[in-house]
């Protein structure tokens, strides 16, 4: 076994040093045009790694990308289950995350036996779930939704059409609330967006009382009652620098999504929404932040680590997916 994927398999990312005298985005650009690879990136990814992306953006948009890439290699930055749904989307082509150890909150609350179990109890439901979830919960699933398009989805199903929704209560909850439905909620949730503190919050806007509370639905009610506007991240981002005369925003989700709202608009000013803890500032995802420049320029240089999936569970989770972009096409979103 050589050394690198002795790491790989003990870290989950390979672990070699990177010379610090290298230009790595130089490096990283070379690389890239030398294997014919894409970069994909996350809106929650740090500031230096959404500029030498390709594509920024949503699990909407970069799933998309995934499904119409004609690179030979996807080099996903973000989060374990959004590189298998680019898997997914084209087994034909070989898909890297910089560390297989970037997992998500959301999609670890959803376990896939218990949640089979969950679902036996409803047989007559449709599931719909959430994009941030594993290979294993989507299999199980007749459409996915994104929080770009998830309302709208929903409402294209009849008022009498029993539904189960996982995994986010909270995003559940708010489609419950627009839509007057009355979906099963499986109970997960993610944990920056459980992590806000209202009353910081809400001390924030005492002292900027010209300011936007802007929130994505992942958030729990409470915040959501008093946002100003609610939506994806790629709606918050649009809202904030296309949509919206307000000069100041307070935003509730994962701080990296500032990066483009500060590019987009730089003469509006952004505040990233306080968490319960007192000694930080803002609301960072752990996980995206395992993605780093070192981690991008080993994973391209030895394209590891790669996602794997078997053939039967690329199938059953495809279908899901496609539903999905087959009536977001239809709808136009």
């Amino acid at each position: 076994m050589t050394s690198y994927t002795q790491d790989l398999e003990e870290k989950g990312f390979i672990d070699q040093p990177v010379d610090r005298s290298l230009d790595l985005i130089q490096e990283i650009k070379k690389l890239k045009e030398e294997k014919n690879a894409v970069i994909l990136g996350h809106f929650y990814i740090t500031p230096e790694l959404q500029d030498i992306s390709d594509f920024i953006g949503d699990s909407l948009g970069l799933a998309r990308e995934a499904a119409r890439t004609e690179a030979d290699l996807i080099v996903f930055l973000g989060v374990h289950f959004m590189g298998e749904t680019a898997k997914i989307l084209n087994p034909g082509k070989k898909v890297i995350i910089p560390d297989l150890k970037a997992s998500c909150s959301l999609a670890e609350s959803a376990p896939a036996e218990a949640f089979a179990a969950f679902k036996a109890q409803y047989p007559d439901h449709t599931v719909l779930s959430y994009i941030n979830c594993t290979a294993a919960i989507k299999c199980m699933s007749d459409v996915i939704v994104t929080s770009t398009n998830a309302v709208q989805i929903v409402e294209s199903f009849p008022k009498d059409q029993k539904i189960i929704f996982a995994p986010d209560r909270n995003l559940g909850g708010y489609i419950n609330n627009l839509t007057e439905r009355e979906m099963v909620l499986w109970d997960g949730a993610c944990m920056v967006h459980e992590r806000f503190s209202l009353e910081r919050i809400l001390e924030l806007k005492e002292k900027h009382p010209e300011a936007e509370f802007i929130a994505h639905p992942e958030c729990e009610k409470p915040l959501l009652l008093v946002a100003d506007y609610i939506g994806s991240t790629t709606a918050l981002l649009k809202y904030a620098t296309e949509k919206s005369d307000s000069k100041t925003f307070i935003v509730a989700t994962e701080s990296g999504i500032l990066h483009q709202m500060k590019k987009k608009s730089p003469d509006k000013t952004f505040i990233p929404a306080p968490s319960n803890d007192s000694t930080c500032a803002c609301e960072d995802c752990s996980y995206m932040k395992l993605n780093t420049m070192e981690k991008l320029y080993n994973a391209l240089k030895y394209e590891l680590p790669e996602i794997q999936l078997g053939k039967e569970e690329i199938e059953k989770s495809l279908k899901p997916i496609e539903k999905m972009l087959e009536i977001s096409d239809r709808l136009g979103l």
